[in-house]
């Protein structure tokens, strides 16, 4: 054992981690857990029900009012939605689509040679920043980072003889961590948040406009910060402390560093061959036509932005579809060309058993679904978000301190309201105006709260894909859970609210332009 991997297992920090990690596992079952949440819910709301509340919603204008779930009508309409919310939970059908694709590839060893080929020319030391960039640049195609980037960071981890817990925790930093970070490709988030900050900004002045990319120059600057950390975290402090964390999972389907066959080498130049045509033949039906079919229509497009990457084109809400396709076919291609599939039916029992791994998760998810329904129905995490920007505003902070508060309380309220747009329509309504009053720019005040609201995704077990990565540890390590997971990310979750914070503070005091159309002070009829 090196010294510094000795420093790390018997540090201060090290204790706090096993103890969180102690404490959460003790908690129930993620699923019995979301249940109870629920009932605690149910009661909340109906001791808060006959209380009147001076907040107002700004999404509606009116008084905020618990809705309480405990009624007859409250009941009845919970019970006969029960399979409707199951089954439009939104991470469920990401989540099983995409594994069908994912489940064929690795059935028949696509997967597997793929990676063996990659990691026989990558160099070892850069597997944690290129796996952290990769989950950054992920966000572009909306939730595949937690589909596909985060299981295969295990992947790539244990197949290069590091700890696989390290290589999830690496890919959900830079997926989920690294939320509001952007690699030079904007993200569907961008116009959605700017939009809701001009609305906020127009209660005020209704001659402001925002620019859609007007943080597009600090978040694409925050991906190298965000790798910086999570490089320096996985390497120097996560995966020492996991060296005494035993791989107990079933690892005989796991990447093994042997050298490619002669049948595998070709079944392999076959496999990506068929991803090419696939991906040409994806080009050619974005670029021949006139007007592309999967692009979104002019009157949902932002000024400023693709309307190829905007959330409501088609390409977008078929990037689960082409995983399934750009995984699915070069694994059947694969698989014949090197002998590990002989019949359709090999095919189908590769999806089959995909399916089969996927029975705990979807369990989980049942219970998550109607603990968020109940919550959001409630409207109780309406009134804690809005209480918490009210409290803010009355203390009355110098400026940076102030961000400084956004930054933290978007944290607070991201670990009870999952939703990036959610919690902005609420905060929003009444940071920004309140910070223009102050001569802050509104395009400032959103960059703070997108550092708040990226950095505790990774610890809060209310994110609605966290049971998804509880089970990808589990696969390596039996007895993970919540505790296993929340002990795991939480020094990246600190570490990016503090530095990130710094690095906004330093761009404010430098006066380095945060985005297009962006400025960070506020004058009245600019």
């Amino acid at each position: 054992m090196s010294e510094q991997t000795a420093a790390v297992k018997n540090g201060w920090m090290n204790r706090a981690l096993n103890t969180i990690e102690v404490i959460g596992n003790k908690l129930p079952d993620p699923a019995v857990l979301f249940a109870l949440l629920m009932v605690i819910v149910w009661g909340l709301s109906w001791l808060f029900s006959g209380m009147t509340f001076t907040e107002i919603d700004p999404r509606s204008g009116q008084q905020v009012q618990i809705v309480n779930l405990l009624s007859g009508d409250a009941l009845t309409l919970f019970a006969s939605n029960i399979v409707t919310t199951f089954v439009n939970f939104p991470p469920l059908g990401v989540v099983l689509v995409a594994m069908l694709g994912l489940g064929v590839a690795e059935y028949t060893g696509f997967i597997n040679a793929g990676l063996r080929s990659i990691l026989a020319v990558t160099p070892k030391m850069l597997l944690t920043p290129v796996l952290i960039a990769v989950g950054v640049l992920s966000h572009v195609a909306v939730d595949a980072g937690y589909v596909l980037v985060i299981p295969l960071g295990a992947v790539i981890f244990y197949a290069a003889g590091r700890h696989p817990l390290a290589g999830i925790a690496a890919a959900f930093a830079g997926v989920s961590g690294g939320f509001s970070a952007t690699f030079f490709v904007p993200s569907s988030l961008d116009p959605l948040l700017a939009g809701m900050t001009q609305v906020s900004a127009q209660l005020l002045d209704p001659t402001v406009t925002i620019n859609p990319l007007n943080n597009y120059i600090f978040t694409t600057a925050s991906t190298f910060l965000i790798v910086l950390v999570g490089w320096f975290l996985t390497d120097k402090v996560i995966e020492p402390r996991l060296q005494a964390t035993k791989v107990d999972g079933d690892t005989s389907q796991m990447v093994k560093m042997d050298a490619l066959s002669a049948q595998e080498r070709k079944g392999l130049r076959a496999a990506v061959i068929s991803m090419f045509v696939v991906a040409a033949l994806l080009a050619l039906s974005i670029v021949l036509p006139t007007v592309t079919p999967w692009a979104a229509p002019a009157e949902q497009v932002v000024e400023g932005m693709n309307p190829l990457l905007v959330a409501a084109s088609p390409l977008m809400k078929s990037i689960v579809t082409l995983i399934f396709v750009f995984f699915l076919i070069p694994g059947i291609v694969y698989g014949y060309v090197a002998g590990t599939v002989q019949t359709h039916r090999d095919v189908i029992k590769g999806m089959s058993n995909a399916m089969s791994g996927m029975g705990y998760y979807i369990v989980m998810a049942f219970f998550c679904a109607l603990f968020l329904y109940a919550f959001n129905q409630s409207n109780l995490g309406v009134l804690l978000a809005l209480k918490g920007a009210n409290a803010l505003k009355a203390m009355g902070l110098p400026l940076a301190m102030t961000l400084v508060g956004i930054v933290f309380l978007s944290g607070l309220v991201n670990l009870v309201v999952g939703s990036a747009s959610a919690k902005w329509a609420l905060i929003g309504a009444i940071m920004v105006p309140m910070l223009m009053e102050l001569g802050i720019s509104p395009d400032l005040t959103q960059a703070a709260y997108r550092v708040g609201d990226s950095s505790t995704n990774i610890i809060t077990p209310l994110l609605p894909y966290f049971p998804l990565i509880v089970v990808f540890c589990q696969k390596y390590v039996k007895n993970s859970g919540i505790g296993t997971l929340v002990a795991l990310m939480l020094p990246y979750s600190i570490a990016m609210l503090v530095l990130w914070t710094a690095f906004l503070l330093g761009f404010w005091a430098l006066d380095i332009p945060l985005g297009l159309g962006a400025s960070y002070e506020y004058i009245p009829n600019r």
